[in-house]
């Protein structure tokens, strides 16, 4: 399958964007347009690169250390490119299976958690950013009404549970 993703960039050993050291990967395309978004070139969702996944799965090896804790998801809004996105976490996780994986998204998780690619994602970090409740003091999100989502534990008591560190 020769699928491709539209790619804003790659960047290596990230501390801000989950715990650990991480690589985040940035999608293109997001429709919120939200007051002070942190990546407004990532907005335009035909911004960036066309890439292979063979290519980005290249490029993420290519930044890896062993102490890369996991793999970050952000943009614009990854789950712009739902299908992609989950072929690309599949073969992540075949290919670096001790890495967890987690998405950004300006959704509610109760508005996307019919999608079939949550099964691949550890963590979720729903809700758009909100500048009223922005608070530099959060861990890993910009605004206090953004949620940690465990999605495991989310999927298997059918309600929504925060990540808690020493989680995923």
């Amino acid at each position: 399958m020769n699928t491709t993703i539209r790619l804003g960039g790659i960047t290596a050993n990230s501390v801000v964007d989950g715990p650990g050291l991480r690589t985040v990967v940035f999608l293109q395309g997001c429709p919120r347009r939200c007051p002070g978004c942190q990546n407004p070139e990532l907005l335009d969702a035909g911004g960036g690169r066309e890439a292979t996944l063979e290519e980005v799965l290249q490029e993420i090896q290519g930044t890896l250390s062993p102490i890369t804790r996991g793999i970050t998801f952000s943009g614009g809004d990854p789950l712009m490119q739902p299908e992609a996105l989950k072929e690309l976490i599949t073969r992540l996780r075949e290919a670096f299976p001790r890495l967890d994986v987690w998405v950004f998204t300006g959704s509610r998780y109760e508005e996307v958690q019919h999608l079939p690619l949550l099964d691949q994602i550890d963590v979720l970090v729903d809700g758009p950013f909100e500048q009223d409740k922005k608070d530099l003091d959060l861990a890993f999100r910009g605004s206090a009404n953004q949620r940690l989502i465990d999605v495991p534990k989310s999927r298997k008591t059918g309600r929504v549970v925060e990540w808690q560190p020493g989680g995923a």
